[in-house]
């Protein structure tokens, strides 16, 4: 037989899927299958989650690596608690504004070499879950991300396309010696089509070692000095220092109450604020039909107020004015409901009052859920592999500003505004649903969508999914699904938004969906728009 897998002439049907003692919701069925294995084998939630966010690495190489940062939202059953992990790296101690106008002649941060790249913290992300919550060891856990490493494993469909996308990218711009092995690593043959094995023995290598020293390696030991050294040789900022005192940290959630239901976020440097934002405006509205002008048009007007408040304040916490608690007060977003007229408008910022992404999400049958995201930002980041370890850099650093005072601005040692944000939904102080819709600024406006799907429109997961998506690209400017109503975006229109057609649906995002019925029942959705796939059990 000969076909395509890529082309999708017709509407695909998904329906949820209902499972009792364990779920893993994944973009890679094989990232998936690594989570149940992990389950399976008498680990928990958390466990599966180390294990699928370590698989990733290798399975979908175009999005995350062990370069990655990682931030996860984790409800323990036992603790009855919501916890936050921010995983997130910092900027190398010794880069300034200076040093990076005098190296590269620009005014604005590069997006690959060394210069973008910050200390990866997904790593010891993993490390710090399974020493708080996990049941199994990390070479235990790491066991099957290991294999795939080693052993190999078919590319899929979704992941050839963006495997080309990113080799045309790097191609075109990355030149120099310094990005030789990232064509050595993930381009010595080509471009792998679906079908292709795929063999990553330096990663598997990485990965053991990883495994064997509960990521030390990674900060004090052996890899870290692999890292500064290329850094060394070909001009980066780091030192050891700057690993030696990398931790992955356990942070308070922030929520804003929606309807009767606590919609959580990780708090700044990551932009999860900016979906609360734009939910604490449109709890104002009532909605009663999803398929209508004046809900887009309030969604629309809602997504710009929080983004235009987001993009100019948001940051590393040490770093901000205010308290961003005062983001997401229930004044401030009565406040802000009340600018949005039956026009689009070009919003502002305003200071409130004082007083490339992977996502999945995992279930056990004690009712722990995780919800975790991992990135290297643009694809497979910087474009900069650590010779003979697999390690892809993430480019993270690639959103500070070169102007000094912005919120964001570039300093030694600072966290930068962080687009990958993983979602939960709590009821009357209970876990509820971990859910989460990755893609760069496209993650808050997902967020939103998704919320209220299950909320405000009684969607089922896989239905809160597979809905027609929007996104807001800058002023009144918007791109819609092929999928939305043409009617609808014709009225739009009218009331002065710029809308266009996308023919391609990558960059609407990629989500993942868990809920816990009162039973204890758990029912996925998983996205149609890639390679996703359910585990269960």
């Amino acid at each position: 037989m000969d076909f395509n897998p890529t082309y999708i002439p017709y509407s695909s049907k998904r329906y949820p899927v209902y499972a009792q003692h364990g779920m893993v919701c994944a973009s890679s069925p094989q990232a998936a299958a690594a989570g149940l294995e992990i389950l399976q084998k008498g680990g928990n939630a958390m466990d599966a989650a180390v294990a699928t966010a370590a698989a990733l690495t290798v399975v979908e190489p175009t999005a995350n690596g062990l370069g990655s940062d990682a931030f996860a939202l984790v409800w323990s059953e036992k603790d009855q608690k919501l916890f936050g992990l921010n995983a997130s790296g910092f900027s190398p101690k010794n880069i300034s504004i200076e040093k990076v106008k005098e190296k590269t002649g620009a005014e604005k941060m590069p997006v690959y070499g060394w210069v973008p790249t910050m200390v990866p913290g997904a790593v010891s992300g993993w490390a710090k879950m399974s020493e708080k919550f996990g049941n199994l060891p990390m070479t235990q856990s790491l066991a099957p991300a290991i294999r795939y490493a080693r052993d190999g494993y078919p590319c899929s469909p979704n992941l050839e396309k963006m495997w080309q996308r990113a080799f045309n990218a790097y191609t075109r711009s990355c030149n120099g010696e310094e990005y030789a092995e990232w064509f050595k690593t993930f381009a010595a043959d080509g471009v792998p089509k679906a079908g292709d094995i795929i063999r990553l023995p330096n990663h598997a290598k990485t990965l053991e070692l990883i495994a064997q020293t509960n990521s030390e390696a990674f900060y004090r030991g052996e890899l870290a000095d692999r890292i500064v050294a290329d850094s060394d040789e070909f001009g980066g900022f780091y030192t050891k220092e700057d690993f030696a005192e990398y931790n992955a940290q356990w942070v308070e959630p922030i929520s804003v109450n929606y309807r009767g239901y606590d919609i959580c976020e990780i708090p700044p440097n990551g932009q999860g604020i900016v979906a609360l934002m734009a939910l604490n405006i449109l709890k104002e509205f009532d909605f009663k039909e999803k398929e209508c002008v004046d809900t887009y048009h309030k969604q629309w007007e809602a997504m710009k107020i929080a983004f235009a408040d987001g993009k100019h304040h948001v940051t590393d916490p040490r770093f901000m004015a205010f308290s961003y608690h005062d983001l997401i007060r229930p004044e401030y977003g009565a406040y802000r409901a009340a600018q949005i007229t039956e026009e689009a408008a070009s919003p502002c910022p305003e200071t409130p009052p004082s007083s490339g992404t992977v996502y999945f999400c995992t279930a056990d049958g004690e009712g722990n859920m995780v919800s975790f995201i991992q990135s290297n930002y643009m694809g497979f980041g910087s474009g900069i592999v650590v010779r003979d370890t697999g390690i892809a850099l993430q480019n993270r650093g690639a959103d500070f500003s070169l102007d000094e005072n912005a919120a964001n601005a570039l300093t030694g040692g600072k966290k930068s505004y962080h687009t990958i944000i993983p979602g939960f939904i709590m009821k009357d102080g209970k876990g509820l649903a971990p859910f989460g819709v990755m893609g760069g600024y496209m993650q808050p406006q997902g967020h939103v969508q998704v919320a209220m799907n299950l909320i405000d429109f009684g969607m089922n997961p896989q239905q809160a999914l597979d809905a027609p998506r929007w996104q807001w690209l800058n002023d009144k400017n918007f791109e819609v699904e092929n999928t939305f109503s043409n009617e609808i975006a014709k009225q739009l229109m009218y009331k002065g938004h710029r809308v266009q057609v996308a023919l391609d649906s990558t960059s609407f995002g990629r989500g993942q969906v868990i809920v816990k019925l009162p039973n204890g029942t758990l029912v996925g959705g998983t996205e149609g728009r890639t390679d996703s796939n359910i585990a269960c059990w």
